[in-house]
Order: C-alpha cells, then structure tokens, then sequence
C-alpha cells in the first residue's frame, strides 16, 4: 500500500501510492514525454549471464530480519516464503486455505483434536528430508518461547500441545475449539539447524547465508547472498523443491530509497518488478512498450494510531504520552477532524477508499461500515463540540485546555522519512488540530526509529498500516491487552474487546463470530485507539517484455507480488517460454508477453482514471507543481 517501508503484521507493515513529489512529477512527465517522443527509448530489460534472473526493485530501508521468528515487515514475510514452507496456504482466487505441507487434515467431532497429514518426500535445501517433527518442533518454539511467540502465538490460541507420531502425521490438542484452523502460515524451520540456536540466542540469531552456505529451508528458494541490514538480497531456486522447480534461475531484491529511483530502474532495465509506486506513474507506466503495470487491490488499511497507555511487559506505564491521547473521547472526537475523501484524493492521487474499520471492506462477511449516525464525517464544529463536551475547552488564547485547565502542550506526530504518504497525512492533520486549537508538531523517523520509539511509549500519534488476512483474527488480536509490548502498538486494552475476542477465536457457530467481530470492529472505532485513513491500492509494474503469467491475488483484483504464498515466483515465465501460462484452474488474467513496441495494462478497482486534462497539468503546471507547498491547503 504505497511507497516507503514495509509493513508490520502477518505481511507486516502496508505500503501506498504516496502524495506527488517533485521527483515523482519528474518521473511522470519524463514518461509522457518519453511516450510522445519516440526517440526517448526504454532500456534494455535485466539480462543474467546465462541465467533467467528476475529483479525486484523494493521501496524502503530493507528487511527488518531473516529470522522468521523476529521480523515483522513485509520484504522479510516475502523472503520467508521463499526459503521455507508452511503447513498450509492460501488459494490464489479468495486466500481461503488450502494444502501446504499439509495434504489434508482433518479434526475431532468437539473440534479439539487437529490431525494433519504431511507430505512425505519433502527435503530442506542441504538434502536432510522435512518431515512432521520438523513441523511439530517449530510450533512447540512458538507456544513455549518468548521472541518465537511474537509473530504467530495468535494462530496457535488455546493449543495444548503438538506432536509428531510419525514423520507423516501431526496432531494438534486445544483447550477448546478454534475458529481459525486449518489457517497456520507460520514458516517451518529445519529441526537439525534450530536445535542448536538457544533461547538465550534467538533475539540475535540472524538467520542468514555463512560460510558461502545458503540458508537451510524447504521452500522453492534458498538465500544465498543478504544480511538483514543489507540492501540486496539474492535467492537460487531450490531444483529439489516438492512443488516443482520454478521457471527461473534467481531472484534478486534490491531495496531503494524512493520510488523515482525505482520506476528509472524499471525504465533503464536494471529491474524487472517494481511495487508500491503511486498511481500517477503506474497511469504513466501503462504507455510504455514492454511494460505492465496496474493498480491492485490491497487487502489491508492505514491509519493515524494514537499511544492509548504506553506500558512495560509488566503493565507498568511507560513513555510520556500526552495525557489528552490517552482519553477515548479526545481520540473519537478528532475523527470528525479527518477530511478523508480529501486525503485519498491529494495524498493517494485517488487510488484508495476513504477508511472506516480495522477489517477491510474487501472481506464483506467480516467488516463492519458504520452506520450514518455513527460514523466520521469531516466536520470541525461537531468534532469542536465533542472535545468541549469532554472538558477540552477552548481557552482565550484561542488553544484548548485539558479537563483540569492546563494546556494541552503540543501534541507529537511522528511521520516515517521514507513515506510521503505518511509525511503529507501527518501534515493534513496537523493543520486540521490547529483549526480546533490544538498544537501539533511532525517529525520524522525511519520506519526502525519509530518501531524503538513506539515500544518505548515515546509518541501521541503516528502514521502506518497494516495487511489484514482473510480471516481477520490475527489482526484483531494485536488490538488485545495481551499484545501491548508485542504485536500492539498503540497500547490498547479494552476488557470487553478482549472478551469478545477470546468468545470468536473458539466460536463454532459462524454467525454469531460474524457478529462478535463486527462489535469489537465498532469498539476500537469508538474508542479510537486508530482512525483509519484509508483503504488503498498498490500500484506495481513488470517488464513483459522479459517476464510474464504473473496472476494477481486474490483474482482477479488483486496483486502480483507480496502475496500470501509464492505462486508467482514458481509459476512466471521468462518471456522467451510464455507462449502459454497454464495458470492453476479459475485463475484469470494473467501477464502477458508484451514486445519493445507495444505496452500492456490493467486497472485495479480503486483508481480513478485521470484524462486529459493530466497531460495539461503536467506539461502547462510542472514548474508550479514542483515548488514546494508552504500550507497544506496548497498541496495538489
């Protein structure tokens, strides 16, 4: 969802197509002028020697960890998958479960007993066969560890035990039932490799390539050159992988700093993938010969995350919060403060949806939309009203006071440096709380600054996102008392949320879940520990001229890379063997070839098509664009 870092969560942290910038004006017109001027060629497309390399152009700082126990964006989630396998996936066309690891799996009449048989045959990377012990050692570090549970301890709730009694057959024992299995996308480590990392050992293990040796999974690739604070990434398909070779010969990741400098690579050739650029240049994108690009629906949201009670692992408060934030009726009364329609069409160039709730609206089943009388319209003098009605009166001075008088201060806003998206929501917000007489400033941090201030409780609000599956359990979770000091960042605790969270997670009757989880989406919108900014897409561009098949997720709709599952990676074709794609049943819409003289394209549900009346402005208002804004109302 947009450009900068990567995410935190299940796919970690959201990106989106961010505010224009000069550069990305620059970027934009040298491709319309590149369409209109036949002398100004595209590069060459990213050539390996005697290999089919595919490169990946990746927007901000890099993976956070190649331990899948540590990380928790997105570039390490994608890394993962490609170098270890998980007992059970997602379908390509709805992200509904399907086999894995898993052949088949079946459980108990009382829903306590899951019993999931493993494909035998299956290798890691050095030769040593994966077998169910593998499958149950991973999970046993989840449930007993401390750094392991982080990440996946929500997929195992309320499991009691997992055992392997022989290499094919897993069998899982619960506390009660769980709604979310067979759902378990948690990376299978190889036992004879982790055994010998401790505990003590785990927060710096790095999980990476030594000695010249790759690093040791099952998946479809093996790293074999990266660190976690590197820049590059480059894998080698793994020719002994269960589910077939893959179609190329490497991946490589290289990460940039902004998207202008990636969309140039794409041009000059030297990527062949590039994701989370905005919806200006996938529009321009989409003229050139060789070139694929479109905007994809993306099933998560971003919002403006407020600190609601910053505290230590034991409970003790932490951080120094301002003391207005940490009131529900402070944080509710600024969502009438948020013009979102504004937002989605100045900072996402119009490729998203105004936001409401935690649970996207692409899950129709499980989402909640607010109903008219409850839900946030940009309205100042109610938002105004509201705050008056919670004691944060309007002093004199033209500023609002806390309850007990004394001024409010400045609150602080933390944007992330290597988002404009993040950078221009912040800025809007901030002329919007001077208009209600409320301070603010903005800073910026890079996206691991601002993780370390989050867990140290030393922020009022800040700008991110997150990916939400298709079942929205793990996302709820990270809004329980239970995951402040881990998956939570805004420190929320609501008793009745949690109530209702422990009541879905074993539920059996599905629509009585539905409707646990709807009320606890309209808790958190009340309480507002996140006003939700907006549901937008990712805009993406490959070279077809090189690679093609690509088949978006879920499909159609949806994206090709940064999915749920590596399908892409096995199943594209380097252009020379793409005369057919032979995607799996029902899916559609595949990448096709496209030569250096003609250009391919799609559009994604949520962009607007812009006319016209954009060239004008590009080519008659660049020089004004280019200036920099000094109020926010004059930013375009």
């Amino acid at each position: 969802m947009g450009e900068g870092t990567a995410r935190r969560g299940r796919r970690g942290r959201v990106r989106h197509g961010g505010h224009r910038t000069a550069g990305a004006f620059l970027v934009a017109l040298g491709l319309l002028l590149g369409s209109l001027l036949p002398g100004l060629a595209i590069g060459s497309p990213a050539q390996g020697k005697d290999k089919v390399v595919f490169h990946v152009a990746m927007l901000g700082e890099g993976v956070d960890s190649l331990n899948p126990f540590l990380g928790f964006q997105a570039p390490s989630y994608e890394m993962w998958g490609l170098t270890y396998d998980y007992l059970t996936g997602y379908s390509m066309k709805d992200m509904s479960p399907e086999p894995g690891l898993a052949t088949k799996w079946t459980t108990s009449p009382d829903g306590k007993t899951w019993t999931f048989t493993v494909r035998s045959g299956v290798k890691f990377s050095d030769g040593v066969p994966l077998t169910a012990a593998d499958v149950a050692y991973t999970f046993n570090r989840v449930l007993h560890g401390t750094a392991e549970s982080t990440n996946w301890i929500s997929y195992l709730k309320g499991v009691t035990s997992v055992t392997a009694p022989n290499a094919t057959t897993l069998v899982m024992k619960l506390k009660k039932p769980s709604a979310t299995l067979p759902l378990l996308p948690i990376p299978i480590v190889p036992e004879h490799v982790w055994k010998n990392v401790s505990e003590k050992d785990i927060k710096s293990y790095g999980a990476e390539p030594q000695g010249g040796k790759p690093v040791v999974g099952s998946g479809p690739f093996r790293l074999v050159q990266g660190t976690g604070d590197g820049q590059i990434f480059k894998f080698e398909a793994n020719p002994g992988y269960w589910g077939g070779a893959p179609h190329i010969d490497e991946v490589i990741f290289q990460f940039y700093k902004n998207d202008d400098s990636a969309v140039q690579a794409l041009l000059k050739g030297e990527a062949d993938f590039v994701e989370g650029i905005t919806a200006l240049e996938v529009k321009s994108l989409k003229g050139k010969p060789g070139i694929t690009a479109h905007n994809g629906n993306s099933p998560g949201f971003d919002e403006i995350a407020f600190n609601s009670g910053s505290v230590d692992s034991k409970g003790k408060p932490i951080g120094n919060p301002n003391p207005a934030v940490l009131d529900p009726k402070f944080r509710h009364a600024l969502g009438y403060a948020l013009n979102l329609p504004q937002l989605v069409q100045k900072v996402y160039q119009g490729a998203g949806l105004p936001g409401t709730t935690i649970v996207p609206p692409n899950y129709t089943g499980y989402h909640w939309e607010p109903p008219a009388d409850q839900k946030y319209t940009f309205d100042l003098t109610k938002a105004g009203q509201l705050l008056d009605a919670a004691g944060y009166k309007m002093g004199s001075n033209g500023k609002r006071t806390l309850p007990n008088g004394k001024p409010i201060g400045s609150l602080r806003l933390a944007a992330r440096s290597d988002s404009p998206t993040s950078l221009h929501t912040m800025d809007y917000f901030k002329q919007w709380l001077s208009d209600l007489g409320i301070d603010s400033e903005v800073s910026t941090y890079s996206s691991s600054q601002l993780t370390d201030e989050i867990y140290k409780g030393n922020f009022d609000a800040f700008q991110w996102g997150w990916y939400v599956e298709p079942d929205p359990d793990s996302m709820l979770s990270y809004m329980t008392c239970a995951q402040r000091q881990h998956s939570s960042d805004s420190f929320y605790c609501n008793k009745e949320y949690d109530k209702l969270y422990n009541e879905q997670h074993v539920s059996t009757d599905h629509a009585q879940r539905v409707q646990q989880i709807k009320k606890m989406q309209e808790i958190v919108y009340r309480d507002a520990p996140y006003l939700v900014t907006a549901y937008s897409s990712i805009g993406e561009a490959v070279r077809s001229d090189r690679f093609a098949c690509l088949v978006t997720q879920p499909n159609p709709g949806g994206i090709w890379l940064e999915q749920y599952g590596v399908y892409n990676y096995i199943h594209m074709k380097p252009a020379s063997e793409a005369s057919t794609c032979d995607p799996a049943p029902g899916l559609t819409g595949a990448v096709k070839v496209s030569s250096s003289s003609e250009s391919s394209s799609s559009t994604g549900p949520f962009l607007i098509v812009v006319g016209a009346l954009v060239v004008v402005a590009l080519v008659g208002g660049g020089v004004v664009m280019m200036r920099r804004r000094t109020t926010v109302g004059d930013r375009e």
